[in-house]
């Protein structure tokens, strides 16, 4: 009996292993809340930090865009200043304006009034008018209008009494007869015995306010006491963008400067910003205006008007949407990120999982691996093998090329020697002759007879050096050089080595250029070495033909210029042309079949190319070439 607890109690479960994986699971849960709590305040704290830095990032973005509207609006404001800052002190020194001043008759002022008319239409949009000693308006360029300034007293103006003090005067006021604002530039007319009155120009601002309003942004300008003077809102107007002291408002209202304005404080409300990232301050709207809601933020950008002494240019760009959206985009990317990220972290313990289960597989794809690694070394050497013996043929290719272009040149040359040793026979002729004649004139005293056969002799031998350089330059093998060439000079230089030969066979050349023709993108000897080829075949066909003529034109159009070379022959058989460009096959007995084929691989080395027109009498062939300036 006394054995029983003891058995019963070794079966029993242990409380301390119990209490240990109750410890276990306990914390296994602490941990993962820990990590969720973690991934939460972090994801909390990334979407936080990419939101403040697009926030200020799109604020410096929006102040360097605001910067150069606000540069541009005042540099619009400033040449439309400097444009009529000048006027009145150009007119204070008319000296017919100062006469009709001195002698003030009826007459003498409307003719007055003409004159600034026509002087007002062409400012544009400004009012020129001229005050006596008194301010009494005289004569105005608005004299016909319903609110002619003409008859009205002005003394009580600053710019009257400023301008009689001899000072040049700038006052911006609501008109008094116009009841529209404007800036006023005043300058005193001075005569022989004292001041004779005032000249006023009134400007206004309407088509730089407009132009303001359609960018949308407000803009205004403000003057030293911080009134508003112009701008757009329109509702903005005479309000002031700080208060003022009482005494300076009595006085601004006294002065009936801006009429009868409210002149409240502006819709604006300051707010803190991050010098760091911005130095411009950030307002908030305190009602709707210019189209944008209550509590819209706006950038403050303020320039001065270096012209007009205490003004200052503002501008209002509004912030809110702009720096949302910069939040709202930089947040997204954030948690794209993170996603991708998290993907990225999945995808690579998923990975470590398939890689456990692909070792096995290891060692017979790195054998696999080695195998096809030692087939494509193989194939490589004999790749590069076969790259090595392409580039010999082609070179071979090459070199065999130049060697027939230089073969059909000499067999060229050949043809045309006995023509050119004919062509310098007769001036050789001639020069043993003028020899002759020159001693026997020398010896009969008459030097001057003499000097001219010498002449005669000079331009002879000149004759002949020009021929055989030609054949020199023709015969001369060098590398194909791809360059701006005459054509003229390439025609003219192959008419010289057929010349001879066109005289003996009695062929009549009929060259149809009507004037300079364009440079051209060939080499010079190689297209002079394709025009006499050209020829030569000409010269072949009309061996036994009639009246046997050769057409030579240079045409351009299309972006190339066209050769075409033609003659009177007996024509090409239909069934001749469709291996005219075929190697070794030619009609004569004497030919070797090369000198179209060779003659088209030239040109079209050049971009060009060379082909048998279908004509209803003879032969004509094109040769199409690049102009240079198009090549270029």
């Amino acid at each position: 009996m006394s054995e029983i607890p003891l058995i019963f109690l070794m079966h029993l479960p242990d409380p301390s292993a119990s209490s240990r994986t109750a410890r276990r699971r306990a914390l296994a849960w602490a941990a993962r809340w820990l990590l969720a709590a973690a991934g939460a305040a972090l994801l909390a704290g990334a979407l936080w930090g990419a939101g403040h830095w697009a926030r200020e990032r799109a604020l410096r973005d929006i102040e360097a865009q605001a910067r150069a509207s606000a540069q541009l609006s005042l540099t619009a404001l400033n040449h439309k200043l400097d444009k009529y800052c000048a006027i009145p002190r150009v007119l204070a020194q008319d000296t017919a304006l100062a006469g009709v001043l001195e002698s003030p008759e009826p007459r003498a002022l409307e003719d007055l009034s003409r004159r600034l008319e026509v002087l007002g239409r062409d400012l544009g949009p400004a009012i020129v008018y001229v005050l006596d000693v008194t301010g009494w308006t005289v004569a105005a360029s608005n004299w016909r209008a319903p609110d002619s300034f003409v008859g009205h007293d002005y003394r009580f103006r600053p710019y009257f009494t400023e301008a009689m003090a001899g000072r040049d005067a700038a006052h911006f006021a609501l008109g008094v007869v116009s009841h529209e604002a404007g800036l006023y530039l005043s300058r005193r007319i001075d005569g022989a015995h004292g001041p004779l009155g005032v000249v006023v120009l009134k400007i206004g601002f309407r088509d730089l306010e407009s132009a303001w309003a359609r960018s949308g942004m407000p803009q205004f300008v403000t003057d030293s006491r911080q009134v508003v003077l112009l701008g757009y809102p329109d509702d903005w107007h005479y309000r002031v963008a700080q208060p003022m002291s009482p005494e300076e408002d009595d006085r601004v209202r006294a002065s009936l400067q801006f009429g009868a304005a409210p002149m409240d404080l502006l819709p604006l409300s300051s707010m803190l910003v991050d010098e760091d990232w911005s130095s411009a301050p950030l307002w908030r709207l305190t009602r709707a205006a210019a189209g944008l809601e209550k509590g819209t933020r706006v950038l403050h950008i303020e320039q001065p008007v270096a012209r007009m002494d205490g003004w200052r240019l503002h501008l209002l760009s509004p912030v809110s949407a702009a720096l949302t959206q910069a939040v709202l985009a930089a947040q997204a990317l954030t948690l794209l990120m993170l996603a991708v990220l998290f993907m990225a972290g999945w995808w690579a313990a998923q990975r470590r999982r398939r890689a456990r289960a692909l070792l096995a597989a290891r060692d017979a794809l790195e054998a696999e691996v080695r195998t096809r690694t030692d087939e494509l070394r193989h194939a490589n050497e004999r790749l590069r093998d076969e790259i090595e013996e392409r580039r010999r043929a082609e070179a071979c290719l090459h070199e065999m090329q130049d060697e027939l272009v230089q073969a059909n040149k000499l067999s060229l040359l050949g043809q045309v020697v006995a023509g050119v040793a004919h062509e310098i026979n007769q001036p050789v002729g001639a020069i043993r002759a003028y020899a002759d004649n020159a001693g026997e004139f020398l010896r009969r005293g008459r030097p001057d007879r003499a000097h001219e056969n010498l002449s005669t002799i000079a331009r002879l031998t000149e004759r002949i050096g020009s021929i055989t350089q030609e054949l020199r330059a023709f015969s001369r093998k060098r590398a194909a050089c791809v360059e701006a060439v005459d054509l003229d000079a390439a025609l003219d230089g192959a008419l010289m080595l057929v010349g001879p030969r066109l005289g003996r066979q009695g062929v009549h050349l009929e060259d149809r250029r009507t004037g300079p023709s364009p440079r051209v993108r060939a080499d010079a000897m190689r297209l002079e070495q394709v025009f006499v080829n050209l020829l030569h075949n000409a010269l072949e066909a009309l061996a036994d033909t009639g009246q046997p003529r050769i057409c030579l034109s240079v045409e351009r159009g299309g972006g190339r210029v066209r050769v075409r070379i033609e003659d009177n022959g007996p024509g090409i058989a239909p069934e001749v042309r469709e291996h005219l460009f075929t190697p070794f096959f030619t009609t004569r007995p004497q030919g070797m079949g090369l000198g179209l084929v060779i003659s088209r691989d030239i040109l079209v080395e050049f971009g060009g190319s060379l082909g048998a027109l279908d004509v209803s009498l003879g032969t004509a062939f094109e040769v199409v070439l690049e102009p240079m300036e198009e090549a270029a």
